[in-house]
């Protein structure tokens, strides 16, 4: 009985560090020292977390929380709210690449704000955090291109579960033949898609409409 209670005082007064792997989403300032960060982990899903001090310069978190940053991450579960507190940091990758080009951030920031938009809060999402790693491995590969964001929105609908029914749809052949290759190649296999200006633009409406449809409104920053 003493060491069942033990136990349970213990994970009372002193939760459980848990640990992850995570690409971050956003991050805000809460006060004039600590940042607000956003994280997508395939174990918990999207959680945030409290950087205590991580604006100070010599903050044990300086340099390793920016935009889209793969890191490996602890944090100890808040009791009150969803709101946790970050304990460490290791970095795997900083993506520098993505800074290259506006392009490529406004389609990452794009991608994130969907993912942000259609998936609850701490629900695993293991599938969904390999499509996001795989969209920012891949986007400074190549110059910005409009298929990348339209297999980006495809595969974010499968694994949703609202693929679209193509058979059902209005678009031209020539299109749908495109779309199922955007749903159903991978990263470097999309780079070598060729698409003509026409079929942008249909399938620029196309998606928009769906989205708009299922989703009832469309994260600012679609602009590719």
């Amino acid at each position: 009985m003493f060491d069942v209670g033990c136990s349970i005082f213990v994970c009372f007064f002193f939760p459980m560090i848990e640990s992850t792997t995570g690409l971050i989403l956003r991050t805000r300032p809460l006060t004039e020292t600590s940042l607000i960060v956003s994280w997508l982990t395939p174990d918990f899903g999207r959680i945030a977390t409290v950087a205590k001090g991580a604006r100070r310069p010599r903050s044990p978190f300086a340099g390793k929380l920016d935009l889209f940053y793969h890191a490996d991450l602890s944090f100890q579960r808040s009791r009150r709210s969803e709101l946790h507190s970050l304990h460490e940091v290791s970095l795997r990758e900083t993506l520098s690449a993505l800074r290259h080009d506006l392009a490529y951030l406004q389609q990452a920031s794009y991608g994130a704000a969907l993912i942000e938009q259609t998936t609850e809060i701490e629900t695993p999402l293991s599938a969904i955090f390999e499509l996001m790693t795989g969209f920012l491995q891949h986007l400074p590969k190549q110059l910005p291109q409009p298929q990348t964001t339209f297999a980006f929105e495809l595969k974010l609908l499968n694994e949703l579960g609202l693929k679209p029914d193509l058979a059902k749809s209005h678009l031209t052949p020539g299109a749908k033949e495109i779309t199922n290759a955007l749903l159903q190649s991978d990263w470097p296999a999309l780079a070598r898609l060729k698409l003509s200006d026409a079929q942008v633009k249909e399938l620029r409406q196309f998606l928009h409409g769906f989205l708009d449809f299922h989703l009832g409104k469309i994260p600012k920053g679609r602009m590719i």
